[in-house]
């Protein structure tokens, strides 16, 4: 009988190719399983949020950066713990911010990113070059800040998108605006705020209500006792402002939340007003200041202009000269409206023989607006270029005005969307905040 000696020694070599895969695949396994136990016991998972989390050294970190904050405004501080708490629901909610924004597509180019951070070092004074330097210095890392600022720009569009562009302003809600802010010492009436807030759960029991509303009483109290407003806010307020001891802020009368707008008008400097329902919870309000609003008046310029745009046919030098050729023809006494009718390529103006009307500083784009600030009435300025081309431009008139019912009207409705966005946010906040999944391990750790 004869053998199949290849075969056999080819499964003599399979198998134990294979006992010895098994082997090492075993030995890396053991070997991974304790690189994994001795990453996790060094930096362990303190939350989960959605499919990410958030770790000790993370946590760590953050907390770090908030107490030196709070140590440069000279805030006295809560216990750790507390404090802990606080810069982890933060940092829970942006997270889920985070999440959210690239669920939904939000994305930030590399260009934006780098113009972003550009403006930001030019803010400081400091080429980009120097900006860098200047963050090693201070021991921060230059990716990781890149990385922050392409966070702030996701959380902003993300509030544009899911809030911002959904509020509108009816012209019915403006005139009821105004009447009831008349009310309340006018718009221009500010008030400096604090805000403490004890959050009740969406579909919240009587007995959970009934807590939150003895904890804010007892607050409330030890408030007007004499406690710290600052320093409780940091330590129990669960509103966005906590971390910065609830301090809202100077607000305008209509830029105050629809809520307690009414209480606050009503209220004295120092005052501690009572607990406040909302659907959020119950709100306690500190009036810290408030001031008066002065009378506004605008110096309108009333100008006219004449435009020619370049194009392939006109370049910069033929269009530069063919409207000094109409200026000096202008200045030796032809008329401007005429000249404007005949020649201006803006269409909107140039049948009205270039009048502009009156106009308001910030109106025009800043290259017309400074040739157009340096002229006396009846001078006409030397060829002006802009976005939109080049200009000559001929100031016929200034006044003092007091467009009082349109300057009331503009600010009351950016106050009145203001408002509106700021009550929108925090019901965003708080949906997406019930929405998530959210396991907190911090008292495990």
């Amino acid at each position: 009988m004869r053998y199949k000696v290849v075969p056999i020694i080819n499964t003599l070599i399979q198998r134990t190719f294979h006992a010895a895969a098994i082997c090492i695949m075993l030995a890396l396994n053991t070997v991974l399983t304790v690189q994994a136990e001795e990453i996790v016991s060094l930096d362990s998972i303190v939350a989960i949020v959605n499919d990410d989390v958030i770790t000790q050294l993370e946590l760590k970190d953050e907390f770090h950066e908030v107490v030196k904050n709070l140590k440069k405004k000279q805030a006295k501080l809560p216990p750790a713990s507390v404090l802990g708490k606080q810069v982890l629901d933060r940092m829970i909610l942006k997270r889920i911010q985070l999440d959210l924004a690239n669920r939904t597509g939000i994305k930030v180019d590399d260009t934006t990113l780098s113009r972003a951070i550009n403006r930001i070092a030019a803010q400081n004074g400091l080429s980009l070059s120097e900006f860098r330097e200047n963050l090693a210095n201070q021991g921060i890392d230059f990716r990781r800040f890149r990385e922050e600022v392409k966070s702030q720009i996701l959380l902003k569009r993300l509030i544009q998108r899911s809030v911002i562009n959904k509020v509108n302003v009816s012209d019915q809600e403006i005139e009821n605006f105004l009447f009831n802010v008349d009310k309340q010492g006018g718009l221009e009436q500010a008030y400096h705020i604090k805000h403490i807030l004890i959050s009740t759960p969406e579909g919240a029991s009587p007995a959970t209500i009934k807590n939150a509303s003895a904890k804010a009483e007892k607050l409330v109290k030890n408030l007007r006792s004499g406690s710290d407003f600052s320093s409780t806010a940091l330590a129990v307020s669960d509103g966005q402002n906590a971390l910065e001891g609830g301090d809202l802020g100077w607000r305008k009368a209509g830029e105050i939340p629809t809520l307690f707008s009414d209480v606050v008008a009503k209220m004295k400097r120092g005052a501690i007003s009572d607990p406040i329902r909302s659907p959020s919870g119950f709100h306690i309000i500190s009036l810290v200041d408030k001031k008066g609003g002065k009378v506004h008046l605008v110096t309108q310029t009333q100008a006219r202009h004449i435009l020619i745009k370049t194009s392939i046919i006109n370049d910069n030098e033929r269009v530069i000269e063919r409207l000094s050729q109409i200026r000096s023809r202008i200045i030796n006494g032809e008329d401007f409206a005429t000249m404007a009718k005949a020649h201006s390529e803006d269409t909107s103006s140039a049948s009205r023989g270039g009048d502009l009307g009156w106009t308001k500083p910030g109106t025009m784009v800043p290259p017309f607006e400074e040739a157009m600030s340096k002229l006396q009435p009846g001078e006409i300025s030397e060829v002006t270029q802009t976005n939109f081309g080049y200009h000559i431009i001929e100031v016929l008139g200034r006044r003092n005005h007091d467009d009082a019912d349109e300057l009331i009207k503009e600010r009351a409705r950016k106050a009145l969307k203001a408002r509106k966005v700021a009550e929108q946010k925090d019901a965003f906040y708080r949906r997406i905040r019930d929405e998530a999944f959210v396991e907190i391990r911090l008292n495990n750790t």
